[in-house]
């Protein structure tokens, strides 16, 4: 019987994978070659308005989340914005688990994580402008491309899904299960 997908902690028992994964060219393409993270730093840190996960399936790490509130980030990479959002980032490790489900669950995982706050009224995401899969992925999920924006080096669009939005599209498959 298999484990349904979890997420849990990354943790600095992580370091290698997740410096494994950073340089995977779909995970480079993904994210813009400017985004390197600072793995040992990142992953010691704990703040309020950070989670950083490693999605399992059947307990084999496959991928990453990082959901911040954006008003709280200390960078203030978004910029000025409101309380109650969300902002997620998201990439599959491996190039064999790509287009086989995996990101599909792990942001359902994610957004059911953000949306169980009450204050939480939207989520936001930056795909690179380039990143067409991302696009796609994104606005099947329910995402609206708002605008196009630079974040430091990289162009990117801003995709926003408002609760009520997921709300909806959550109870019309609920519903259209046997």
């Amino acid at each position: 019987m298999s484990i349904p997908m979890q997420l849990r902690d990354a943790q600095l028992s992580d370091l290698d994978l997740l410096q494994y994964w950073d340089d995977k060219p779909h995970v480079v393409a993904a994210m813009g070659e400017d985004e390197g993270w600072d793995w040992p730093a990142e992953l010691g840190r704990r703040a309020d308005w950070l989670d950083m996960l490693i999605a399992e399936e059947d307990g084999r790490p496959i991928g990453f989340i990082q959901i911040i509130d954006p008003a709280s980030e200390e960078t203030h990479y978004w910029g000025d914005v409101g309380s109650g959002l969300r902002a997620i980032d998201i990439w599959i490790g491996e190039e064999t688990d790509l287009g086989r489900g995996f990101g599909t669950r792990m942001m359902q995982l994610a957004l059911e994580r953000c949306f169980a706050d009450i204050s939480v009224t939207a989520v936001l995401l930056d795909p690179s402008v380039s990143n067409h899969g991302a696009h796609r992925f994104y606005e099947r999920l329910g995402f609206e491309r708002m605008e196009r924006r630079r974040f430091d080096k990289e162009d990117c669009y801003v995709y926003r899904l408002e609760r009520i939005r997921w709300e909806q599209a959550k109870t019309s498959t609920s519903s259209a299960k046997p």
